[in-house]
């Protein structure tokens, strides 16, 4: 329960810092309105690097369900954990959203965007086309997960793979990087629980003239990580880890 509780806690606190700067650049009211894309993925990093920090020597620090799956995939994770670490991830994701929502409450009330009130909760593409933003998740999130076996050591043994909280950092460039790089198309959801959680508590909380969830999207930023990171892991293991 322990491991469980820290995946909780380490992907309630990426989502809170990180949906906290989307909030801050986007929303009427704030201060932060001239963050641009800069501010949000090197917040994004910030994020990773807290929820990595506090969690890895517990849990492992995946707080990703791509992540999840990928280092099982490549049998350095049990299969019996990962539905309940798939579960708290969605859980702490659901958590730390909502945070976000009470600190910038006021905020929420004056904005009247509805694509704005929503991008802090989940992610949306620059131009909408199913199959070529599924690529993009599927692309960025396999730079992830095939970045996170090396960074974690690397090799193939009875010992699951496990980060340790010195390579908070690392993880943190990384998906700093990929913000930058391969961000833009789709807003690098390359986490199922970051995008699925929030996109729940957006339907349920009661954000003033919040419009839909745009749950004809949801699946991409679902599926395309989960499918990036088992292509990693069989990367991974191709290569011979």
């Amino acid at each position: 329960m322990t491991a469980y509780i820290f995946e909780f806690i380490g992907t309630g606190m990426l989502l809170l810092l990180g949906n906290g700067i989307v909030a801050n650049a986007v929303l009427k009211g704030t201060k932060g309105s001239d963050s641009g894309w800069v501010g949000i993925s090197l917040a994004w990093g910030i994020a990773v690097f807290t929820g990595v920090f506090i969690s890895a020597d517990i849990s492992g620090a995946h707080l990703n369900p791509a992540v999840t799956l990928g280092l099982a995939s490549a049998g350095k994770f049990g299969w019996s954990l990962v539905p309940g670490y798939m579960l708290a991830q969605a859980l702490g994701a659901m958590t730390g959203t909502t945070l976000v929502w009470l600190t910038y409450k006021k905020q929420y009330d004056a904005t009247q965007d509805q694509e704005a009130l929503r991008a802090t909760f989940c992610t949306s593409p620059a131009i909408r086309n199913p199959f070529w933003n599924f690529v993009t998740e599927v692309i960025g999130t396999f730079a992830l997960v095939f970045g996170v076996f090396y960074i974690a050591g690397g090799t193939v043994s009875d010992q699951p793979i496990s980060l340790g909280s010195l390579d908070a950092l690392p993880v943190a460039l990384l998906v700093m990087g990929i913000g930058f790089s391969l961000g833009g198309p789709t807003g690098y959801a390359i986490n199922p629980a970051r995008d699925l959680g929030p996109r729940i508590m957006h339907a349920l909380l009661p954000l003033k003239g919040k419009g839909g969830s745009d749950w004809s999207y949801a699946w991409v930023p679902i599926l395309g990580p989960l499918t990036g990171g088992f292509l990693a892991a069989l990367a991974f293991l191709w290569i011979g880890g």
